[in-house]
């Protein structure tokens, strides 16, 4: 109704220097490391940047990779990283003059295995930094690794294709029938996904996810049943694509992935059966399980952010004016408001206690849609500020808006000398109460009982609670004569919410 709402809950992150060390730890990213640490003036590449072929045992068996294909490929790939990252600086062959053009002993000098040009190779600007930059300097280093390797993932397998290479070495990509935009979607809505079940029920989601259950997350409609055997087909091909993805993904350190069991492919071609998703949790662990790392949920936030997505994180609104933080917690979950108005105190040190309450109770101020909830957030995070807050709470006892929270508070803490409130304030904290709650949207058995509750604390409470001078009055009577279980009492909500609007429009 007021503060709108972020589309994601907050996400409670490590500390930048904890995370700087685990993208550090990344295998991808420590290979890339040391290979750029290893490439010196003889280093010889291609004039894409790329490793020569001649040159991948070298790297393979500096990695400590096997003597193979595969570990040929691992070196290239780090390679690939290292350069993408700025690790690595090539330059272009004609540019320093070794390209067929260029000053030279006839193109002996300066091409590769395969007859083509070769460039240099230097140390990038960025390599220095992971040991004298910042946590942030080696967080940005390592998004742009995780950039790169989320291009790789939503590539297309050229060896799939070999057919529509031509002999320049050009692709038609038009026959490929491959969308690089659509599958770059598809997997952010499958990383995005992930992040959310990460952040359900106030962290209750972190262990791992099945995979089928995060493709068909994608596919199967959420008004769907039973799903077609054309959907089942399509959530098992999806399963199959995102396993190769997450094989690629996880050694940048951002999810935890346990692979699709090989023994499910019964031949070459054909895909695991999603069906399975309905099995018991021991055979779905055998279509693969993914979670997100501590990384992970920094990267994701990250390229969400990049992308325009609303995704807050506790300690956002850390040093920021109070009327920001109560407005920004405003649809937190409990535990995530309370840690953010922790940090949020911390800024003021012990000393400034009573300023930072003073400076809560005035932005709780307002009659606009959104003041209830500020101040039901305000008396929370007043909570959170301790004893030390009792001089600015006392000094609103006579505030028409502060004054029925402020003795809720005091009196909640034990403190003497509170006077009773004037029955004008006790229906005006009623009704603004009951509007902050509906505006949280808490769950409708908590709220009929507090509905309930409060009704019932006063006799003829509704003969005299329509005319409360409170914008939501009206509002809050028709959601009482709504959810109140006694019949009687829901009538004569009703009756009085009829009187509050006849007495506001006249």
């Amino acid at each position: 109704m007021s503060a709108e709402r972020p589309s994601l809950p907050p996400v409670r992150l490590n500390s930048e220097a904890e995370l700087a060390r685990d993208a550090l730890a990344a295998p991808l990213f420590v290979r890339a490391v040391r290979l750029a640490r290893w490439a010196g003036p003889d280093t010889r590449v291609g004039a894409g940047g790329e490793l020569v072929e001649a040159q991948l045992p070298a790297a393979a068996e500096h990695l400590a990779l096997p003597a193979d294909e595969d570990g040929a490929a691992y070196a290239s790939e780090a390679w690939r990283l290292a350069v993408d990252t700025g690790l690595l600086d090539v330059t272009d062959p004609e540019e320093d003059g070794r390209g067929p053009e260029g000053e030279g002993d006839g193109g002996t000098d300066g091409e590769g295995a395969d007859g083509g040009a070769e460039g240099t190779v230097t140390a990038g600007e960025n390599l220095a930094l992971l040991t004298g930059g910042s946590p942030q300097d080696v967080l940005a280093i390592w998004l742009d690794g995780l950039d790169a390797v989320h291009a790789d993932a939503t590539a297309p397998v050229l060896d799939d294709f070999a057919d529509l290479v031509g002999e320049d070495g050009s692709i038609d990509f038009d026959a490929l029938d491959w969308d690089p935009e659509a599958e770059a979607e598809f997997l952010d809505g499958v990383l995005g996904n992930l992040y959310l079940l990460t952040l359900a029920d106030n962290g209750a989601g972190e262990g791992p996810v099945p995979l089928p259950a995060l493709a068909a997350s994608m596919i199967v409609p959420d008004d769907m049943g039973e799903p077609t055997d054309d959907i089942l087909e399509q959530v098992s091909e999806a399963m199959m694509r995102l396993d190769d993805q997450f094989r690629l993904l996880e050694p940048m350190g951002i999810v935890e992935y346990r692979p699709v069991d090989e023994a499910l492919l019964v031949e070459e071609g054909e895909t695991a059966d999603a069906s399975a998703a309905g099995a018991d949790d021991e055979d779905v662990t055998r279509y693969g399980m993914v979670k997100l790392t501590p990384l992970g949920l920094y990267g994701i936030r990250a390229r969400m952010l990049e992308a325009g997505v609303d995704a807050p994180a506790v300690g956002d609104l850390a040093g920021k004016g109070a009327d920001v933080l109560l407005d920004g917690i405003a649809h937190y979950p409990e535990s995530a408001a309370r840690a953010e108005v922790k940090l949020w105190l911390a800024g003021y040190g012990a000393e400034g206690a009573v300023s930072a309450a003073a400076e809560l109770l005035a932005a709780a101020r307002g009659t606009d849609e959104g003041a209830p909830l500020r101040r039901l957030h305000c008396q929370q995070a007043l909570a959170v500020a301790g004893p030390e807050a009792e001089p600015a709470v006392r000094a609103v006892l006579g505030d028409p808006e502060l004054g029925g929270l402020a003795r809720v508070w005091l009196a909640e803490r034990g403190a003497a000398d509170v006077p009773a409130p004037p029955d004008d304030m006790i229906f005006w904290l009623a009704i603004d109460t009951i509007a902050a709650q509906l505006d949280a949207d808490g769950e409708l058995d908590e709220l009929q009982g507090l509905i309930e509750g409060l009704s019932a604390q006063h006799s003829g409470f509704f003969d005299e609670v329509w005319r409360v001078d409170h914008p939501a009055t009206a509002d809050v009577l028709e959601a009482m004569g709504r959810l109140h279980s006694d019949r009687k009492a829901a009538k004569d909500a009703r009756k009085a919410a009829f009187k509050a609007r006849s007495r506001a429009g006249g």
